[in-house]
């Protein structure tokens, strides 16, 4: 029987056309069945529409059917890759971010963590959970895969509800270490052999060697490291860069792209952490200041700004460039079926005392061995006791994130907020709570 794969959330352009392209790249899944499945039939049609016109163009070995119908879409599912929004997402986003500043909380961003992530959780894990719902249901046994943010707090709470459900968190964030270890160390990527691990957009790099020497890289880390970083351009000429590009081509392949003197650009709180404990983040200021109490003083606020209009401009050019992210679901689904025993980089699991600093119940980002078993986390012993400090501040959060979802709860979303790290005032935490349980009412009416 052809293996089936099901894309949930597939009208959104970007999502749906990179998991085709991957999927109809595979010579492990040939012969599959992928089913579309969206809320958005126009947008479904669309996707739908040229992905049959590329099959029958190229000629490959691939079915594709698409539906608006959840439970049709699941039946002998082997694999259920889920990416979803809730409302407009932007839109949305704009007041996670804006309003809690409004009310004094400062926060760098307000996407995944501190109080726009809280919000965010809100409002899509109880979507997530419906259709992780179907899917126990309907095809028990799919490995599922989902994209959707705020990663760690969804996994978390989904595994909570169904710990039976063979869920994986991904995330692109690792593939940065492929982009800037090769330059800093003057080695290829494939002379390096690395792992990194902690909370998803809230993770550091723990060791890293030569393959050729077994050498440890990381001495070499801490001494380049700094200026390689110091030297990238400021975002905003990326910006520039983008603004004139043409279809088909991508950031990055420009000289402007390539040179200039950022002086740390987006990377205020990234320097902090490397420099006072000594290991690389993997991801940047606009992601690690939403985990952080001091992340306010330490941030490029330009550079955060910057990047978020880079991702608004980015995003509205998707469909007529050229984009070379790849989707790390097909890998893992290639190494299950042919047992392959590979390495995967990052995935979001149950902490199975994966690191010990963390309670099992958390969702935590670590590398995997991918066979006929499936994704095996990776323990990470050894892991540095400084920055394991910074996880621990995140496990009421999350649990209590988790609980007000299952339950319900007003209060126990509330106390959510009070103990997050970066929210320092009792009465404006109250304030904007009460705010924003007006203002995104349609999606949090379900609190009681």
């Amino acid at each position: 029987m052809a293996v089936k794969i099901v894309l949930i959330g597939a009208g959104s352009a970007q999502f749906g056309y990179d998991m085709l392209g991957d999927i109809f790249q595979s010579k492990a899944l040939a012969g599959c069945h992928v089913e579309l499945y969206d809320i958005n039939a126009e947008a479904l049609a669309i996707v739908e529409k040229n992905g049959r016109r590329f099959l029958e163009e190229q000629q490959l070995p691939f079915t594709l059917t698409a539906t608006t119908d959840r439970k049709q879409a699941l039946q002998k599912a082997n694999f259920c890759i889920i990416s979803i929004e809730v409302g407009d997402r932007f839109k949305l986003m704009e007041q996670d971010w804006r309003i809690p500043l409004q009310f004094g909380i400062r926060q760098s961003m307000g996407e995944n963590g501190g109080p726009g992530g809280l919000f965010h959780s809100l409002r899509i894990i109880p979507p997530i959970l419906e259709i992780c719902e179907d899917i126990r249901n309907i095809c028990p046994d799919a490995l599922v895969f989902n994209f959707s943010n705020p990663m760690s707090r969804i996994c978390t709470t989904v595994h909570r509800r169904f710990p039976e459900l063979k869920l994986v968190g991904l995330c692109h964030e690792i593939e940065s270490l492929g982009q800037h270890l090769p330059l800093i160390l003057d080695t290829p990527w494939e002379n390096l052999k690395t792992r990194a691990g902690g909370l998803n957009h809230f993770s550091i790099l723990i060791e890293a060697t030569y393959v050729d020497s077994g050498r440890d890289a990381y001495p070499d880390i801490r001494k380049k490291a700094p200026q390689h970083y110091k030297n990238l351009p400021k975002l905003r000429d990326v910006i520039r860069e983008l603004r004139g590009m043409e279809a088909g081509s991508t950031p990055g392949s420009e000289p402007a792209f390539r040179a200039g003197a950022g002086e740390w650009s987006e990377r205020g709180i990234f320097k902090a952490l490397l420099e006072q404990y000594g290991y690389m983040p993997i991801t940047t200021d606009s992601h690690l200041g939403e985990y952080i109490a001091w992340a306010n003083d330490a941030a490029d606020h330009k550079g955060i700004l910057d990047f978020y209009q880079y991702y608004l401009e980015y995003l509205d050019k998707a469909p007529q460039i050229e984009l070379k992210l790849h989707e790390r679901a097909v890998p893992i689904m290639d190494g299950i079926l042919t047992d392959s025993g590979y390495e995967e980089a990052a995935v979001n699991l149950p902490n199975d005392n994966l690191i010990a600093a963390l309670p099992a119940f958390m969702a935590v980002e670590v590398p995997a061995i991918i066979d006929k078993n499936g994704v095996t986390g990776v323990r990470l012993d050894n892991y540095p006791a400084g920055f394991a400090g910074h996880l621990c501040n995140q496990v009421g959060v999350h649990n209590l994130t988790a609980e007000a979802v299952l339950n319900q709860s007003k209060e126990l979303a509330l106390q959510a907020l009070l103990v997050d790290p970066t929210v320092a005032k009792y009465a404006s935490a109250i304030d904007l709570f009460r705010y924003m349980l007006v203002i995104q009412e349609p999606y949090l009416r379900y609190l009681k």
